[in-house]
């Protein structure tokens, strides 16, 4: 069975350019004394806004595919608010967890701050905010718990029930969430949280919901208190 039929593209496409991005980026970082560049972390302020725009479009691009996100699910209020207060659980340990020996690198991290103050830190910042919150939920919970959580259990995925209980599928898909965050501890965390919603609810749009509480708290707390260590 080929694995990128377009069943598979709309799920995994949105993620795969947001993180090639993210690579990207870095290894512009990297070489950018060997190319003659000037580039600093201040490359976050247009880096950003392509990562959105790019996995946005995909996702916009195959919408009608994603007959598993289900927003009238968001109708069922006892669901709903459970949703929500994992969101909040996550936030309040994930700022609590932030622990030098289970981080990927350093914890030095972009102030956009140092940015003139004008369009570009404004840009940034509001970009960073919405991206987190509004588009990084969608399109990863398109990728860790429609697609690869069924993935794992039988490459038939769309033929895997949301929300089927399967240890194997438990395990992986929180050890590479937390894998793919540099606070490794923190992302284990989340991804267990998120994949236990995900078994209770039986809704993909019930995760979205959490994951964006999670992401719009952490991202307005990093605005207000300035640990931006978090983004």
């Amino acid at each position: 069975m080929p694995l990128l039929r377009r069943e598979t593209l709309a799920r995994v496409l949105p993620f795969a350019l947001f993180m090639a991005l993210i690579g990207a980026e870095e290894g512009l970082g990297y070489l950018s004394p060997y190319l003659g560049l000037h580039l600093d972390k201040s490359t976050a302020v247009y880096f950003y806004p392509l990562k959105a725009v790019a996995a946005g479009i995909a996702i916009l691009y195959f919408w009608k595919d994603y007959n598993e996100l289900n927003f009238r699910d968001l109708l069922r209020p006892g669901k709903t608010a459970l949703s929500v207060l994992t969101g909040l659980a996550v936030f309040a340990l994930w700022i609590n967890m932030d622990w030098g020996f289970a981080r990927f690198g350093s914890a030095e991290a972009f102030d956009p701050q140092s940015i003139a103050a004008g369009s570009n830190r404004t840009l940034f910042m509001a970009t960073r905010l919405l991206g987190a919150s509004l588009l990084v939920p969608v399109m990863e919970e398109l990728f860790w718990r429609s697609f690869l959580i069924r993935y794992i259990e039988n490459p038939d995925f769309k033929s895997v029930q949301i929300g089927a209980w399967s240890l194997t599928p438990f395990l992986a898909v929180t050890l590479l969430f937390g894998l793919e965050h540099n606070m490794v501890a923190a992302g284990l965390m989340a991804g267990a949280a998120y994949n236990l919603l995900l078994y209770r609810t039986r809704s993909i749009a019930q995760c979205i919901i959490a994951h964006s509480t999670t992401n719009l708290c952490l991202g307005a707390y990093v605005i207000m208190t300035g640990s931006w260590q978090f983004w």
